[in-house]
């Protein structure tokens, strides 16, 4: 009895010390020393801080030189302090909301976020479409369902659509931000003509958008989609 109340008291000690150290280091802004797929090389002040980070993000860095800020997370463990990073506070966010369901860590996170994105992932999940999460490598259906039933309640559809447009990805006055404008118009109106968030999102989301489709043209073939 007194081995396993020690073992709890244990156990607890060891989760305070691991948030502590979480939330030691929240950003850090430098200079990029070294570049590679899923990780990133920053030297703040003379100090070299390898950083995991989503490979949509490697990708997208110009290179060696670059000064850039990446919102972190730290995980300590028994063998290595690992720290990921995120261009905005919402992908680092999004990355702890996924690390807060059962059985995903934050190598799984990680890889969620790089083969789906911040913004897509609050769509996939707000939508119920598990298929899209599952195409991230090392998770499964199972899993992908189980992140849709522990995250849709604390997602909300509006601010999903504000959290993209306002993205760095999407430029205010690009073809892209048009058609997420499109999408928002198209799902607020199936939800006016009473539909679900989650039924009227997934018939819009299931329509292959052209450039010269507008809101109607949108909301005609998302109604076939709900109808047939």
């Amino acid at each position: 009895m007194i081995a396993v109340f020690g073992q709890a008291w244990y156990d607890v000690a060891e989760q305070k010390k691991t948030e502590r150290w979480r939330s030691m280091i929240a950003f850090l802004k430098g200079e990029i020393a070294d570049l590679a797929e899923g990780s990133v090389v920053l030297e703040v002040n003379g100090v070299g801080y390898e950083v995991l980070v989503p490979g949509q993000l490697s990708s997208s860095l110009e290179g060696v030189g670059q000064i850039i800020k990446l919102y972190t997370y730290m995980q300590v463990r028994e063998d290595a302090v690992v720290l990921f990073g995120f261009l905005t506070k919402d992908d680092l966010q999004m990355f702890r909301m996924l690390t807060g369901v059962s059985g995903v860590g934050p190598k799984a996170g990680l890889n969620i976020l790089s083969a789906v994105g911040a913004d897509d992932l609050r769509f996939a999940i707000l939508a119920d479409d598990a298929k899209r999460i599952a195409k991230a490598p090392g998770i499964g259906a199972k899993t992908a369902q189980k992140i849709i039933l522990e995250l849709k309640d604390k997602l909300n559809l509006e601010e999903a659509f504000e959290k993209k447009l306002a993205s760095g990805q999407i430029a205010s006055e690009n073809a892209a931000d048009a058609g997420g404008k499109v999408v928002q118009e198209a799902v607020e109106a199936l939800v006016a003509l009473g539909y679900g968030n989650t039924e009227a999102l997934k018939a819009v989301r299931s329509v292959k958008l052209t450039e010269d489709m507008d809101v109607e043209a949108v909301l005609k073939e998302a109604l076939k989609r709900m109808v047939f």
